[in-house]
């Protein structure tokens, strides 16, 4: 890169490597650097924003000094162990990790599944920064997830793994995957005029009538990368290795309007965001520890039906750059209150970026809520390494026969997605009619808490 400056023999050069981030990631994408070619950094000061398959990571410098060389653009996919960042340090002893050294980041390394998966927080939390976006300079240089076989193959055959979906864990390629793949043309950039001087910029199209001005081109390309990129793979490798079925019922929601109301004005939960996504939340808890089976996921590597007897219920959480489904450890254990405060904290920090991959990760039952959007119902798809998917449509006031009359209540429809290779209907249907009971009748979650 360009942004270099004059290295001092009698100084002492070291160099930053982008760290394991965790969960196995072979990559990241540079979104920003926080420091310039000159600048003085300290010890764990933030030096650089990238993004990873699943958030917005800040990484912390293992070291003081001065930046003498950036070695990567934003923009550009650097590999785990690739040099990011060179520091001159005139003072000798820096941190472990520095000269070449790949650790794992603190606090985005694997966890020890011995212990709790729960983060413990404070009951106010500290909003979280807001963290930079950057448009990609080449999107085609991020590095698919695929088995060594599955590389080595698609490179005999000239196959870019990010447009094979992956039916491996996690998502990863296969050779199998490989093999039935069907290389996908990507779009060129068109050539640069260097025979004669730049065109002009076509202007604006102007209307003089209505005095709006309109862009002269018709179609915008905008390069899929980051989190979008990683979405869209998921997507297609549930679409594509996951025989999937719905279900839905429409019930009344009346009874759970009205604890809601009710709730809200007692002391217990002064101060908390008591909404109907905490009540279906714990319904669908109570539901899940009834029927385990629902809470697992179809081990195709291994042959076997692995049904996990603890819930990391992921929400999904639409943000400026894509759809991310951070999910909450050990959700069984947590009572009402607690739901509320954890679905609001853990919305925040993935629409402001902040959520890590811990957050994102090993989630085993998700709950998506179209609802907010205005809409009656959806059918989701449901995410790689689970079982199945709940949706929580639009909560109305509408006609509805209560005791034999008609009634204004308040009706919304829930749906579930589910994977028919270790499902059957009856299964989702019984798991779905049993959530629908505890909406109608909200106090009999007494009874399961």
């Amino acid at each position: 890169m360009e942004d270099r400056a004059p290295e001092d023999d009698q100084g002492n050069i070291l160099e930053f490597r982008l760290p394991d981030l965790g969960e196995g990631l072979a990559d990241a994408e540079l979104v920003s650097w926080s420091v310039g070619v000159g600048d003085t950094v300290q010890l764990n000061q933030t030096i650089a924003d990238v993004e990873t398959a699943k958030a917005v990571v800040s990484l912390p410098s293992p070291f003081s000094g001065t930046v003498i060389e950036l070695l990567a653009r934003p923009g550009e996919t650097v590999a785990v162990g690739a040099p990011l960042i060179r520091v001159r340090n005139d003072l000798a002893g820096a941190q472990e990790g520095a000269n070449g050294r790949t650790s794992v980041l603190v606090g985005y390394g694997p966890e020890d599944e011995t212990v709790s998966r729960r983060r413990k927080r404070v009951a106010e939390p500290i909003p979280p920064q807001e963290s930079s976006a950057a448009e990609p300079v080449e999107s085609g240089m991020a590095r698919a997830a695929a088995t060594p076989g599955a590389r080595k193959l698609a490179k005999e055959l000239g196959i870019d793994l990010w447009y094979v979906a992956g039916s491996g864990p996690d998502g990863a390629v296969t050779v199998e995957d490989v093999r039935g793949a069907v290389p996908v043309s990507q779009p060129r950039a068109a050539p640069t005029r260097t025979d004669g001087p730049a065109a002009p910029p076509t202007p604006s199209v102007t209307d003089p009538n209505a005095g709006i001005i309109r862009p002269a081109t018709r179609e915008e390309r905008t390069p899929i990368s980051g989190i979008r990129k990683r979405t869209a793979a998921a997507m297609v490798a549930s679409a594509r290795t996951i025989p999937q079925a719905s279900t839905f019922v429409t019930i009344d929601f009346t009874a759970s309007m009205e604890l809601l109301d009710h709730l809200r004005t007692t002391k217990s939960f002064e101060g908390l965001t008591l909404t109907p996504l905490a009540l279906v939340t714990k319904s669908v808890l109570a539901a899940l520890a009834e029927y385990p089976g629902i809470n697992a996921f179809w081990d195709e590597a291994n042959q076997q039906i692995v049904t996990k007897h603890y819930v990391n219920l992921g929400i999904a959480v639409a943000t400026e750059r894509g759809l991310l489904v951070p999910n909450l450890k050990e959700a069984q254990a947590l009572s009402l209150r607690d739901l509320c405060r954890e679905i609001g904290w853990l919305a925040e920090t993935a629409r402001s970026g902040s959520a890590t991959p811990t957050d994102l990760r090993g989630g085993t039952f998700t709950i998506t809520n179209v609802g907010v959007f205005g809409v009656d119902a959806g059918v989701p798809l449901v995410n790689p390494g689970e079982a199945a998917i709940l949706c929580l449509g639009s909560i109305r006031k509408r006609p509805w026969v209560f005791r034999d009359e008609l009634a204004i209540r308040w009706v919304t429809t829930i749906g579930i997605s589910f994977d028919h290779r270790m499902i059957d209907g009856e299964l989702a249907a019984r798991f779905l009619a049993t959530v629908a009971g505890l909406l109608e009748d909200p106090l009999t979650l007494l009874g399961r808490m």
